[in-house]
């Protein structure tokens, strides 16, 4: 059983649910794209291009699946209409799959890591606190001991909020005074957390990203601070991003990768948006895998990204 539960009905059921407005974008002009016509050609194509650009995926990424797609026509000759829907998943997904992102619903924390420690990234407003709020609760639900570390110091409003979040999940969060040095309240957190025998740290950062080389001189000083404490430190670098921003999206996950190594991926409000194939495409622009989507306001409703089941609800 992975560690935030099995991928049961209920959370397929959220799933679909919090794709809908992306996939009656996608369908209704599916749907009129393939009217009346029986095989996929070059004005097939061309529709399904301007659809999947209009959807967030991407320009280079739509490119790719096309390509994909005419070399699947090509090769068989013949691919009717209604071979279509079949093709985009198994194309998409298999797209996914290069970008080593996988089915997470059965991850679990590595057994020899402890505490096992998550730096998390992104730019204000983008769900961050929330992120790492429902994070600790789902940890702790799997009955897992998780510290918090409210390293946004830059922002009065992060460290309450993250104080919050602690209070209403029931985790310790290690804070100092606005202003102090963000490092220092990582080494604290980690401190404590090594002491208290913690299974998982979260440590949110500021996310000034137009002073880049501010945001990369201090995301480097936590990280080689942390070392200090926990050698392997910090075993993932989670980037939050807001699914709803589209294009935005893309550009805020190109900049933070020239300021630190990202190596995995959480997005955001994708059920108020119907621009959830930005999924789809930064993953596959930044090579780097989708963990953890957001489909709603309840503690639930972040949801360990399973390839296979976005991708069925996507073109169900």
């Amino acid at each position: 059983m992975g560690l935030f539960g099995l991928f049961n009905k209920s959370k397929k059921d959220t799933l679909d649910k919090g794709l809908e407005k992306t996939k009656q974008n996608v369908f209704s002009k599916l749907t009129r794209v393939v009217a009346g016509k029986s095989r996929v050609d070059d004005e097939v194509l061309d529709e399904l291009e301007e659809i999947l650009v209009t959807s967030d995926v991407g320009v280079d990424t739509t490119i790719k699946i096309i390509r994909r797609i005419e070399d699947r026509v090509a090769r068989d000759k013949y691919v009717s209409t209604n071979e279509l829907n079949g093709i985009l998943k198994s194309e998409i997904t298999a797209l996914l799959t290069e970008n080593n992102t996988g089915d997470n619903s059965e991850w679990e924390l590595p057994q020899d890591v402890r505490p096992y420690v998550i730096l998390v990234v992104g730019v204000n407003g983008v769900g961050k606190t929330t992120t790492i709020g429902k994070l600790a609760y789902q940890f702790k639900q799997a009955g897992k001991k998780v510290y918090l570390g409210a390293a946004d110091t830059f922002r009065a409003a992060a460290v309450e909020q993250i104080q919050i979040w602690g209070e209403r999940v029931g985790v310790p969060v290690i804070k100092q005074q606005m202003g102090a040095d963000p490092a220092s309240v990582a080494f604290d957190t980690l401190q404590s957390a090594k002491a208290n025998g913690a299974d998982v740290v979260i440590i949110d950062t500021a996310g000034r990203l137009h002073n880049k080389v501010g945001l990369m001189n201090e995301l480097k000083k936590i990280k080689d601070v942390m070392k200090k404490v926990v050698p392997e430190a910090p075993h993932e670098v989670l980037l939050v991003l807001d699914g709803s921003t589209g294009q935005n999206a893309f550009e805020q996950a190109r900049q933070f990768a020239t300021v630190t190594h990202i190596t995995s991926l959480a997005i955001t409000k994708l059920d108020g948006t119907a621009k959830g194939g930005v999924v789809i495409g930064i993953s596959d622009q930044l090579k780097v895998p989708v963990k953890y989507i957001g489909l709603g306001e309840g503690m639930e409703d972040l949801q360990l990204f399973d390839k296979t089941q976005f991708v069925d609800s996507l073109f169900k």
